[in-house]
């Protein structure tokens, strides 16, 4: 499996990506890493950009993520909103996990937002849910269902209420004819 090799080959399983706890705000357009090989205060950073870039990108497709490498005197992280605002976080001798936090506090959506989000696209994406707030609004919008009596007459054998009704109607005439 030619995917598997390289160094380390977990990050391109979809397991590794999926565990990424990266959504980004929906403002975040451009994150840019600046970061220098072989310097010091430069390798959290690059160890950031090493494990936690690739879950940035599985989980948000349409931020661009930029990485400069040996061009910047310190290390830093800059993103850009849809507004034309500019973030710049500086990472000079900071861990993996600081660098990791601090991203994940100050741009990414809370868990209780993303716990709504899932709950709402849950519920409008189950084809069972029908009514007010899902992607139905009556039953009758699915495939192979009786048409809405709402819109159109429906036959009395259609109807459930009725069968019973239309069994004894069909004994009177039978015994009529007899």
């Amino acid at each position: 499996m030619p995917f598997m090799k390289g160094r380390a080959p977990v990050r391109r399983t979809i397991e590794y990506l999926e565990k990424g706890a990266f959504a980004f705000k929906k403002n975040i357009q451009i994150m840019t890493i600046h970061y220098n090989l072989g310097h010091n205060p430069s390798q959290g950073l690059y160890f950031f950009q090493f494990w936690h870039v690739p879950q940035i990108q599985y989980q948000n497709p349409n931020v661009q993520i930029l990485t400069f490498k040996n061009m910047t005197p310190t290390p830093f992280i800059q993103f850009f909103m849809d507004d034309g605002r500019k973030a710049l976080v500086d990472v000079y001798n900071k861990s993996q996990t600081e660098i990791y936090d601090h991203v994940k506090k100050i741009f990414c959506k809370s868990e209780e937002t993303l716990a709504e989000e899932a709950k709402a696209r849950e519920r409008l994406v189950h084809p069972a849910n029908f009514g007010y707030g899902c992607s139905r609004w009556c039953i009758c919008e699915i495939p192979g269902q009786v048409p809405c009596s709402a819109f159109s007459i429906n036959d009395p054998q259609l109807m459930g209420k009725n069968s019973w009704q239309l069994e004894k109607q069909k004994e009177k005439e039978e015994q009529e004819n007899f």
